[in-house]
C-alpha cells in the first residue's frame, strides 16, 4: 500500500472590484484582491490549508499591499466590504513612480516597452 501525498503553496484570486486612487502612483485603477496559503494534499485531494495570508495589488502600477486577515476573510466569504487605507500595510511600492515614462519588462522574453501593454507584444505573456 502507499500514499501520494504533498505540500505545496497556492493562490487564489478574489472577483473584487473596488475603484481607487494609488497612494503609489497617483493614478486611477482598482484592487486585485488575493489570498496565498500553504496546503496539505492527500491522493492530489486539498486537506488542510493554513499560513493564509491577504494582499491588494493595484491595478495601475503593481503596487503591493498586505491586507488585514479579517477584512480579507469577510472579502473570501463574498461579504460587502470596503478597503479603506488603514486596512492596507505596503509591501511593494509599485513599479510607476508617478505614472508618466513607465516601462514595463517582460519576465518571459525580457522585451522592454513604454506603452501601456497588458501582455507581451512579443511572447504574448501577461505583464
Amino acid at each position: 500500500m502507499f500514499f501520494i501525498m504533498g505540500i505545496t503553496d497556492g493562490r487564489k484570486d478574489f472577483d473584487f472590484h473596488q475603484m481607487m486612487t494609488c497612494d503609489a502612483c497617483g493614478a486611477y485603477g482598482r484592487y486585485q484582491v488575493f489570498m496565498t496559503y500553504t496546503v496539505f494534499s492527500l491522493f492530489f485531494i486539498p486537506c488542510i490549508k493554513w499560513n493564509r495570508h491577504y494582499y491588494v495589488q493595484a491595478s495601475c502600477c503593481n503596487a503591493l499591499y498586505e491586507l488585514d486577515a479579517e477584512i480579507g476573510k469577510r472579502i473570501a466569504r463574498g461579504g460587502d466590504v470596503e478597503i479603506l487605507p488603514q486596512h492596507l500595510r505596503p509591501v511593494h511600492p509599485g513599479n510607476r513612480g508617478n505614472g508618466w515614462n513607465t516601462t514595463k519588462q517582460c519576465r518571459n522574453c525580457g522585451f522592454t516597452t513604454t506603452e501601456d501593454y497588458e501582455f507581451c507584444p512579443k511572447c504574448g505573456l501577461r505583464f
